[in-house]
């Protein structure tokens, strides 16, 4: 049976504990440095407490350990890894193979900041000891087939959330503005921002535009078609994200990977548990700036989002009508006070709701007729999701025997997992055995504040009298044991040794490569590598150097393609202040590229 995982992101312990109650597999976390999310750092104290919750219930923790590391820092990259190791962490996604080289105890996920796109450099990473790749988010259906058919390693996939237009890795924006870089856990997120796009004899073509800022990520609708190419990881992005955020859209894609494994025969989760909701998850009615299937079924124009890089929400109508005092929708919607709207660019919040008409606490511009209205803050949902009593439970049996001098209470879980606790004694016959039977069995069934669910309990001997106080104390013993048990257990990993034979893809390796110290650069000449460009987040400027290299194409979404006879000749650039990046295209590749003018 194919082991299917959903990967949830953890900002901290108790995002954590809410992606595992939502129904992930798996989720992943950031240790205290060395992440690529800086303002997502954990203690490795928190991160035994999420490991141990999670183990409850199968569920695996990756630890992100996923930037660029320079020589004086290698030693404190070692001992952060092993302390993760030792505190539970089942995985970790690394990006530098300066960790590939440390004999690290614990299974190794190469990150999608090695900029994984082809099936040799899949192979070769799983030739080299990566149990799992993760995949660029560019890449069509048709490449993560051949990526998957390529590999030993097993293949994640990015599945929901924010997308770096950029290549994964091999993005240098941010560091050519400052010196925040991303490779280092600390991205300015430049790609949000507005830029001109000028040519080039300075004639602005579009002033003001977010350019670079793509719709998110939703391929919920095509997690069969992944199963089927070969993906067994299923990820969400939002390390970032409230814990709302996690509940939400954890929940609704744990809903949506269980549909598709039930229309399978061959395929089951790689966890245990059952999650009771008590709302109906609407990825929605959380932070999106709109969704998108970016390139998965093929590059194409519509997946940008030029007008605002913050989230726009779920479409609610068009205006129909305005004046200074509000607006009226053009359809029936279940707007509230205290709801956010977009309109465009603007946003604004709902004060007072009378059927379709509308009254916001103000009234920008951008609301007149025809325009489309959007709802980014549900204030009722957001309320359900706070004080939601979600929670994931265990299935289990009990089994109560009770003999003259004997009482035993035995509990097994739904991966055969047993615990049992008992009293020796004298038991006198009981005056009603039927009575007897039924207090034993609502006894053994009630959990309380474990995270068992006793959906069976059979009882046998209730011809003799146990009293209730000790068929309760006997209970919480067994069922106490039986979580330890579930906790103590060590997952399967899959530690693999580096095969020194494997060649590198390619003789040389440019400054995109990201070799930044020496640890990463004997790993790459071992395999083959005769030239070695320093990997550029350690040269003092990027002033001439390519800085970002993406699948996305401004000139395709301004329907400008140079395939297609476009009426824009020569060189385009994008402005921002005293920046200024000139386009280079590469319609054989179907990419573009930003150089750093200055």
């Amino acid at each position: 049976m194919k082991r299917l995982e959903l990967l949830a992101p953890a900002r901290d312990y108790a995002s954590a504990v809410a992606a595992v109650d939502a129904g992930a597999d798996a989720i992943y976390i950031g240790g205290a440095r060395f992440g690529a999310r800086h303002a997502a750092a954990n203690s490795v104290d928190d991160i035994r407490r999420a490991a141990e919750y999670a183990h409850l219930y199968s569920v695996r923790v990756h630890a992100t350990l996923n930037t660029l590391l320079y020589d004086d820092e290698l030693a404190a990259a070692e001992r952060q890894a092993r302390e993760l190791v030792a505190a539970g962490v089942d995985a970790l996604i690394v990006q530098d193979m300066a960790l590939r080289r440390m004999s690290l105890p614990v299974e190794l996920h190469a990150s999608t900041q090695t900029a994984i796109r082809t099936p040799a450099e899949a192979a070769f990473l799983g030739n080299a000891g990566f149990a799992r790749v993760i995949l660029e988010r560019a890449l069509s259906l048709d490449e993560i087939r051949a990526i998957c058919r390529a590999t030993t390693a097993e293949v994640e996939c990015f599945v929901h959330g924010a997308i770096c237009v950029g290549y994964s890795g091999q993005c240098y924006l941010s560091r050519s503005m400052s010196a925040r870089s991303g490779n280092r856990g600390e991205c300015s997120q430049p790609c949000r921002l507005s830029y001109d796009l000028e040519d080039a004899a300075g004639r602005r073509i579009l002033r003001g535009k977010h350019l670079l800022s793509v719709r998110d990520l939703n391929l919920a609708d095509r997690l069969g078609a992944l199963i089927d190419a070969g993906v067994t990881s299923f990820k969400i992005e939002g390390r970032l994200k409230d814990e709302g955020y996690i509940r939400n859209v954890v929940a609704y894609y744990r809903r949506r990977l269980d549909e598709a494994i039930a229309s399978r025969g061959d395929c089951r989760r790689a966890s245990v548990g059952e999650t009771r909701l008590d709302f109906t998850p609407d990825p929605a009615k959380s932070f999106t700036r709109g969704e998108s299937e970016y390139f998965l079924m093929g590059r194409s124009a519509g997946v940008a989002s030029f007008d605002t890089p913050k989230s726009v929400g779920e479409f609610v109508g068009r205006v129909a009508a305005c004046d200074v005092r509000g607006f009226t929708l053009d359809r029936d919607a279940a707007l509230a006070a205290g709801d956010g709207i977009c309109i465009g660019a603007d946003g604004t919040n709902v004060n007072s709701v009378e059927g379709r008409r509308i009254a916001p606490n103000r009234m920008p511009a951008s609301i007149r007729p025809g325009a489309a209205v959007y709802r980014n803050l549900d204030s009722r949902f957001r309320l359900q999701l706070e004080h939601s009593r979600m929670r994931r439970v265990i299935p289990a049996e009990a089994c109560v025997t009770v003999a003259s001098d004997r009482v035993t209470f035995r509990y097994t879980d739904c991966e055969g997992l047993s615990a049992e606790a008992s009293r020796e004694g004298v038991f006198e016959p009981a005056g009603d055995p039927a009575k007897m039977a039924d207090g034993l069995r609502t006894q053994a069934a009630r959990s309380g504040d474990t995270p068992f669910d006793v959906q069976r309990v059979e009882v046998t001997g209730a011809e003799w009298f146990v009293p209730l106080s000790l068929a309760g104390a006997l209970r919480r013993e067994a069922l106490a044991e039986l979580r330890r048990l579930r906790v103590a257990r060590v997952p399967e990993h899959r530690i693999l040794a580096e095969d020194p034979c494997a060649p590198y893809p390619a003789a040389a390796l440019s400054a995109e490569g990201n070799v930044t110290n020496r640890l990463a650069e004997r790993f790459y000449r071992d395999h083959g590598v005769t030239r070695i460009e320093r990997g550029l987040d350690l040269e003092a400027s990027t002033a001439g150097r390519r800085v970002m290299r993406s699948a996305y194409c401004i000139r395709r979404e301004i329907g400008e393609c140079l395939l297609e006879g476009s009426r824009l000749g020569g060189d385009l650039f994008l402005v921002r202040g005293a920046k200024r990046y000139r386009l280079a295209f590469d319609c054989a590749r179907c990419e573009m590229s930003l150089i750093d003018e200055k």
